[in-house]
């Protein structure tokens, strides 16, 4: 394939057409020239859009697609359109399926599943059999075969000398375990974030300690260990401070938040709309200006949709009922640019890569073209017109947006929304 993009601001820190607006060449799936008015000599495909923005191309490290056993939900094939669409040109897909993602035999079938697509699908492997909690998995099998990270999607590990175990065993080949934090003891049958909006409306809470406890825990164990750790979508202010500290520690843990929790809270239950639903649950203003905060000062790495396809049977039914679980992927973008800002939200969408040892490419010349394409510019409100995904399970419509991801050109290959 051969294009020229015209007339896009470049916003990519590690290039030297940093903040410029040029126009770019792409031959083959490189980026061959960039400069001013180039001549379209090859008769070349030329693309021009409004207020074209270019950055490297953004990952998602939380995305849940279903298949396989989940296909009502959402598929690989359509899941990968929806987040080439969305802006995201690599994702870390989440072993919630069934089977789960456990084995080699399971790393490899979503990794087929997904091969030719703009979108590269990056698979995380279940840290133990079935996501069960008892055994460890087969984790070294699971990196051969392209594995990027272990962890259990939103299942805490219970037994700390199993964690302890897989920190340890990982460091032999440079594995990263994701400990999600949630005290299951702690929750108990709670439904809603623990405070004065699940009071008033008669919800069974859970406590920031439930989060917090769990997440001070695998901390002692990484001190102990050493290794590597991701501690995914945390909620709490506390929970900041925490990870703030062992950051000051040397110790070497990452973490991040959603884009729900950036911008939405606990308020949105009032009418017990179960798309609101998500784990962990929304919180307070209190708790979303922290990990604004720790957004803004780096102690959270990196921020995901945290999409995850929910079918209608399971999330229209009665609160206390229905599963957690929000797709994220289309409204990411747009909802994050109504509270943070430009630059901040292509770091987090794009340092991610080297935490799961993804390749990343500034836009220079030379480089593999791995590219996202969008307008950080005009308002609109996320209907269910602009939902791509098969569920339609969005804490974000009827939400007022800020800009829109225009799509990706990666593995040669240009796809717009």
């Amino acid at each position: 394939m051969k294009i020229i993009i015209r007339g896009a601001k470049i916003i990519d820190s590690k290039s030297p057409f940093h903040n410029q607006t040029v126009d770019l060449l792409i031959v083959d799936g490189f980026i061959k020239k960039i400069g001013t008015a180039l001549p379209n000599t090859d008769n070349a495909e030329e693309l021009k859009l409004d207020n074209l923005h270019l950055s490297q191309g953004w990952f998602d490290s939380s995305v849940s697609l279903g298949e396989p056993g989940f296909e009502d939900r959402e598929t690989i094939v359509n899941g990968l359109d929806v987040a080439a669409k969305s802006g995201f040109t690599a994702i870390a897909l989440q072993p919630n399926s069934f089977p789960i993602i456990d084995n080699q035999a399971q790393v490899n079938f979503v990794k087929n599943k997904a091969n030719g697509f703009a979108t590269q699908l990056s698979p995380i492997g279940a840290l133990t059999k079935e996501s069960e909690g008892k055994d460890m998995a087969e984790l070294y099998d699971m990196k051969n075969s392209g594995a990027v990270a272990f962890g259990d999607y939103t299942k805490s590990l219970d037994n700390a000398n199993l964690l302890k175990i897989a920190l340890q065993y990982v460091q032999d080949f440079d594995g990263l375990v994701i400990a999600f934090a949630q005290d299951d003891k702690i929750k108990g049958n709670g439904v809603a974030n623990e405070g004065v909006v699940s009071t008033r409306l008669g919800l069974k809470g859970i406590p920031d300690l439930a989060e917090e406890l769990q997440i001070a825990r695998n901390l002692f164990l990484l001190e102990y260990t050493g290794g590597k750790m991701h501690i995914p979508t945390i909620s709490s202010a506390k929970s900041v401070q925490l990870i703030k500290d062992a950051k000051a520690k040397g110790l070497n843990v990452t973490c991040s938040a959603t884009v729900h929790h950036l911008v939405l809270t606990d308020e949105k239950l009032e009418e017990f709309d179960t798309r609101y639903k998500v784990t962990p649950p929304l919180k307070t203003e209190s708790d979303r200006q922290a990990l604004l905060n720790g957004i803004l000062d780096g102690t959270i790495d990196l921020i995901t949709s945290d999409h995850n396809p929910i079918d209608i049977e399971h999330k229209k039914m009665e609160f206390d009922m229905a599963k957690n679980g929000t797709i994220g992927l289309e409204s990411a973008f747009g909802a994050l640019m109504t509270v943070l800002p430009l630059e901040t939200i292509i770091e987090k969408f794009t340092a991610g890569k080297a935490i799961f040892s993804i390749p990343n490419h500034s836009i220079s010349e030379g480089e593999i073209a791995n590219i996202t394409l969008f307008n950080p510019e005009g308002n609109s409100v996320f209907s269910k017109e602009n939902i791509l995904s098969k569920s339609k399970n969005s804490a974000f419509l009827g939400t007022n947006l800020k800009g829109k991801a225009y799509g990706i050109l990666n593995q040669d290959k240009l796809i717009l929304g």
